[in-house]
């Protein structure tokens, strides 16, 4: 049910693009800053808990409206003075672990091309979470990680690669071999970033991110893997052929 809600919105709002694209992006910031600041033991009302989201708003703010190196460069001045202010570390690798794919996202949807590369890095992803987990309850098997993630097996990860890659391709039919290899690429990325975010929760001692979306946990825990395609995509974008489909020699 949950799924039923949000994606919906998600595929309105890049459909639609512009304001509605980047507004969404920023509420999506600052939710998951709350949930950082939440797993920081920070309550989102005191002074350093707003501190993560608020750096993240005005860092979209910077990149939709002046440019993206002026974002850029918000992330990271926003890191350093959370940093020193409140002398909690953790509260500036917040700005650095969120901001960037959020920034990603939105820079992506821009172009011309923007709507179906977005597209993509959100369909590959969510069909390398499908497959994941349908593979890995049917089959089992040996964990993947159980010290970070007890949950994943093997089998999961290589069913989520095939399913991700699968869907690349069809995404992508134009030149389906480049789209798979793509779709290799940014799952095995989604994959790391999605134990990335386990680890973080063991070290802070959460089982999930947080509470908003039910039955799901937090926005970072269905975001995880997103976050870290999406700068990869962005990068693979403008190195191959800027503002066209990435996927597109």
């Amino acid at each position: 049910m949950s799924s039923l809600v949000m994606a919906p919105m998600t595929l309105l709002a890049l459909w639609f693009g512009g304001f509605w694209w980047g507004g969404w992006v920023g509420l999506l910031m600052l939710g998951m800053g709350a949930e950082w600041a939440g797993l920081c033991g920070l309550k989102a009302r005191s002074e350093a808990g707003s501190a993560v989201p608020g750096a993240l708003l005005l860092a979209g703010l910077a990149a939709g409206f002046v440019s993206p190196m002026a974002g850029a460069g918000a992330l990271l001045l926003g890191t350093v003075l959370l940093t020193m202010s409140y002398h909690r570390p953790a509260l500036g690798l917040g700005i650095l672990y969120i901001g960037p794919g959020c920034l990603a996202l939105f820079l992506m949807r821009l172009g011309p091309a923007g709507l179906r590369n977005v597209l993509f890095v959100v369909l590959v992803v969510w069909a390398g979470d499908v497959g994941a987990y349908l593979v890995g309850r049917l089959i089992g098997g040996p964990r993947l990680a159980p010290k970070i993630s007890p949950g994943k097996t093997w089998s999961g990860a290589v069913g989520g690669t095939v399913a991700a890659v699968l869907a690349g391709a069809a995404a992508g039919f134009e030149t389906p071999v480049r789209a798979a290899v793509l779709a290799l690429v940014l799952s095995l990325v989604a994959q790391a970033g999605d134990l990335l975010e386990s680890a973080i929760k063991r070290h802070f001692g959460a089982k999930d991110s947080g509470w908003i979306i039910p039955g799901h946990g937090g926005l970072l825990d269905r975001l995880d893997g997103v976050l870290a395609a999406a700068p990869v995509a962005l990068l693979w974008s403008l190195a191959s052929r800027p503002h066209a489909m990435m996927w597109v020699s």
